[in-house]
């Protein structure tokens, strides 16, 4: 592309209606990897998942991946010091990546983290493999319409959680219990939400992650905890973690609501975490209120993941102010990227890992790379260019052109 060939790399970019504008990248922008573990914050980056590009990557389709794409993705974020949170939303749980697929990529990905452990080097030296990577255990082996409303169904789900905790704990990951759309299918009430989890509390060898996934990622957990209602969902949660405290090693709250994160988190049992979900609050929930902070396990850090480094980095360095300022870079990039519907942001993540050179090709396990348009996409390049997060800025618009002329807009 000649102007690509050009000093200044440009592109037309499509806007709504369509409108073009030209949009100049920025110069690359060096990100400092740790030279020791992060000591201020703890924080996950929840990697998504890279299929054969082969393979049948259509809706339905049993999934396939690119082992050495999808592993070399996770060495990436250990390296800057973040652990990875895997087998979770963002690797397409419930939305492509099917149990067969998951349970590979959990021994996987636990092999790995066991390799990166023993070899005491640098941002991950004296890490544990559950300090490195926390993996998701549901129950989505099972057919969500053979599952019945009350206790034959809420037995079931009990089952499918047990064999994949199994599966977690005994690959070494820190497990996490991820909500189950099969409980809250056959669930009639708070009781039956604490009977699983407190079994499943009881039972873990170490203590776990317990993730509560708001309606905005996915609409079949209605009614979670045994109520629509947040305030008494949260009666029945802070229950479950206050009678297990032991056991619980944080929670993860992925409900967008920073006020509400805020009060659970000073309402939480001492030394159990709070890692933030909140993937359009983080900076500040992030950054504490000069009492209390969230760690993190978020998605968008794995499109961050180098200006997540920094400012954790800076939380370290006792340079609050500069880690919050570099949080807050990132910030317009993580509200375009999880705007609504907000359960298509895995698309956003790919699409940087991408244009990031991190895979072969802009592809998702079950189509999912067409879950946003070319105009949300053209968007996503353009604010991961201003903050800095598109390491080549060449290959980057290479590949953002490629997609811009195969999609209709001409260079």
């Amino acid at each position: 592309m000649s102007a690509l060939a050009d000093a200044r790399l440009e592109l037309l970019l499509p806007a709504a209606g369509g409108a073009l504008r030209r949009h100049e990248l920025g110069p690359s922008r060096e990100w400092r990897r740790p030279s020791a573990p992060f000591r201020a914050r703890k924080a996950y980056a929840a990697a998504h998942v890279v299929p054969l590009v082969g393979a049948d990557n259509t809706p339905g389709a049993q999934a396939c991946l690119d082992w050495d794409s999808t592993l070399s993705f996770r060495r990436e974020l250990w390296s800057y010091g973040l652990g990875v949170a895997d087998a979770m939303d963002t690797a397409q749980r419930g939305m492509g990546l099917d149990w067969a697929a998951t349970r590979e990529l959990i021994i996987r990905v636990g092999a790995e983290a066991k390799a990166v452990a023993a070899s005491q080097q640098g941002a991950t030296a004296g890490l544990s493999v559950r300090d490195l990577v926390a993996c998701g255990a549901g129950t989505d082996q099972l057919e969500l319409e053979s599952v019945p409303a009350g206790p034959a169904g809420v037995a079931m789900a009990l089952e499918a959680y047990r064999e994949q905790l199994a599966v977690v704990e005994d690959a070494g990951p820190k497990a996490i219990i991820m909500a189950s759309r099969a409980l809250a299918r056959a669930a009639v009430g708070p009781d039956d939400y604490l009977g699983v989890y407190s079994a499943l509390l009881e039972e873990a060898r170490e203590p776990v992650v317990l993730h509560w996934l708001g309606t905005m990622f996915d609409p079949a957990l209605e009614g979670y905890w045994g109520s629509h209602e947040i305030p008494a969902a949260t009666r029945t949660f802070l229950e479950l973690v206050q009678a297990h405290a032991d056991k619980v090693d944080g929670v993860k709250v992925s409900l967008l609501d920073a006020a509400h994160e805020q009060a659970l988190r000073a309402a939480l049992p001492p030394g159990v975490r709070l890692y933030t979900g909140d993937d359009f609050n983080y900076p500040e929930l992030i950054d504490g209120d000069g009492e209390r902070h969230s760690d993190a396990l978020l998605g968008i850090f794995a499109a961050i993941y180098p200006a997540a480094s920094a400012a954790l980095q800076s939380y370290d360095a006792g340079q609050d102010a500069e880690a919050r300022s570099i949080l807050d870079s990132t910030r317009e990039l993580g509200l375009h990227i999880f705007s609504a519907p907000t359960f298509y942001y895995k698309t956003g993540i790919a699409f940087v890992s991408w244009l990031n050179g991190h895979q072969p090709g802009f592809q998702m396990v079950g189509g999912l790379h067409s879950g946003r348009s070319v105009v949300h996409l053209a968007r996503t390049f353009e604010l991961a260019d201003r903050a800095g997060l598109l390491r080549d800025p060449e290959l980057a618009g290479r590949r953002m052109a490629a997609y811009l002329e195969v999609n209709g807009v001409a260079q």
